[in-house]
């Protein structure tokens, strides 16, 4: 150029811009909590493989309503089973684990289920438990309580 000054049109100065800011950190969950987590998870895929073992159809896992959740939701030809899965230590702190208030709120889940999926094919309805314990085939509970 003429004038001394050289301007590359690929150097343009940057314009200025605030620092970026870090959005507010989320509290990281209790590391207690995420075992347990990963136990659940781990227990529940242990004893849906055993009810496919049996002939069973999943047809729901971690099934979540406003009043409850399902653990397990599966059926074998017209008979329809809402699965608690209780994972512990040993046989009998998990089968002493499904509380009354527990078998309330499943009761109340598997009834939002049926009005969420309709179907009259099925002519009986149960609910089991299965009891998860380290280092043994899960145990299933059939007609584990009453409705």
């Amino acid at each position: 150029m003429a004038d001394g000054k050289f301007r590359s049109p690929g150097l343009r100065p940057k314009p200025v811009t605030k620092p970026a800011t870090k959005p507010a950190a989320k509290a990281e969950p209790d590391a207690a909590r995420q075992v347990a987590f990963r136990t659940g998870i781990s227990a529940e895929s242990r004893a849906a493989a055993l009810l496919i073992a049996k002939g069973f159809r999943i047809l729901a896992r971690r099934w979540k309503s406003p009043v409850g959740e399902l653990d397990i939701v599966a059926r074998r030809k017209s008979l329809l089973v809402f699965v608690e899965v209780k994972a512990r230590n040993n046989l009998d702190e998990a089968a002493e684990s499904v509380t009354p208030r527990q078998r309330q709120r499943i009761i109340a889940a598997a009834e939002a289920w049926l009005a969420t999926y309709p179907d009259t094919t099925f002519t009986d309805v149960r609910f089991d438990a299965m009891l998860v314990v380290p280092g043994k085939m899960p145990r299933h509970i059939a007609g584990a309580f009453e409705a």
